[in-house]
């Protein structure tokens, strides 16, 4: 039986990891073995420039820092080893890169499962997150359709005008 600061330091770490749960408005959960020291020295500065936490838990310490979350039913997946990405801000990100690098691991570093705003997601529906565009990259394709749509009807005015403008006056 651990001794009573070793416990109290365990239940301290599962009440920072539900906070940060709680806090985070997405995250993915991986299996992190097989991937290189590069690679993950790399991934791990990518997600650290997106914002995002990433660490390797223990799948007993997770299990109980989902319990009695909306979360929980993520813990069918914790087994073998883990690691967390956990976002505040952006809801796409820990999806994009840690899918990346998973493409590239050839089934050693593996998407487990994800959540964005509470709802949690299976495997498939984190890699179908992860081909979306960042924030930037659906406010640009935004501007690019609206001033398609301004330019158009510009160019609709100018025709009606210069039609107008050649009909004699009766």
């Amino acid at each position: 039986m651990p001794s009573a600061k070793i416990l109290s330091e365990k239940q301290a770490y599962v009440a920072e990891l539900k906070e940060k749960l709680a806090a985070s408005v997405a995250g993915v959960i991986v299996d992190y073995k097989g991937i290189n020291v590069a690679d993950d020295t790399k991934m791990r500065k990518e997600l650290r420039e997106a914002g995002v936490e990433y660490a390797v838990v223990k799948n007993t310490m997770l299990r109980l820092a989902l319990a009695g979350t909306e979360l929980e039913n993520m813990s069918s997946v914790l087994e073998g080893t883990t690691a967390i990405a956990i976002s505040k801000e952006d809801r796409i990100a820990p999806a994009r890169i840690l899918c990346k690098y998973a493409d590239a691991g050839k089934d050693k570093f593996n998407v487990k499962i994800g959540y964005i705003d509470g709802q949690v997601m299976d495997k498939a529906e984190v890699e179908a997150i992860a081909k979306l565009p960042g924030l930037e990259g659906m406010l640009s394709m935004f501007a690019g359709a609206l001033t398609s749509t301004l330019s158009g009807l510009a160019v609709a005015m100018q025709a009606y005008v210069d039609k107008s403008s050649e009909e004699p006056a009766a």
